[in-house]
C-alpha cells in the first residue's frame, strides 16, 4: 500500500482504484460494442497488493467473507467479480480511514442488519 503514498491525499476511495489501474473501462471500437473491463493502466504492485489483501481479508475477517458470501450466493456473482468488488470497497475504506484519522469500525462499514433483511 505504499505504492500508493499517502491515502489521506486522495479525494475519494475511487481515485486510489484508478492511481491502482482498477477503475472500470470499456473495450469497443467503432459500432462494436465490447466489455467493460479493468483498465490496468496504473501502478500493477498496488493493484496486486490490493488484490493480495483482499484475498486474505476474504479468508480471515468475518465481515469481509460474509461480504463475499452474500455476492455470490444471493447476488449470483462470479468469484472474481466479487472480489474485485471488495477490493473497491476496500480502497474506500482505506481512504476515508485515512482521510478522517479514524479507526476501523466494521459497524459502520457495513451494516449486517440490512443484508440479512
Amino acid at each position: 500500500i505504499g505504492e500508493a503514498g499517502d491515502l489521506s491525499k486522495f479525494a475519494h476511495g475511487n481515485s486510489l482504484l484508478r492511481h491502482a489501474g482498477l477503475n472500470l473501462a470499456e473495450a469497443s471500437s467503432g459500432k462494436w460494442k465490447g466489455q467493460i473491463v479493468i483498465s490496468k493502466r496504473g501502478r500493477s504492485r498496488l493493484r496486486r497488493n490490493l488484490f493480495l489483501a483482499i484475498m486474505s481479508l476474504v479468508a480471515n475477517n468475518p465481515e469481509f467473507k460474509e461480504l463475499h458470501a452474500y455476492n455470490v450466493q444471493v447476488k449470483k456473482m462470479k468469484k472474481m467479480k466479487s472480489i474485485m468488488k471488495l477490493v473497491g470497497k476496500f480502497a474506500r475504506i482505506l481512504v476515508g480511514i485515512a482521510r478522517n484519522n479514524e479507526p476501523y469500525c466494521p459497524e459502520k462499514i457495513q451494516p449486517l442488519a440490512s443484508i440479512a433483511a
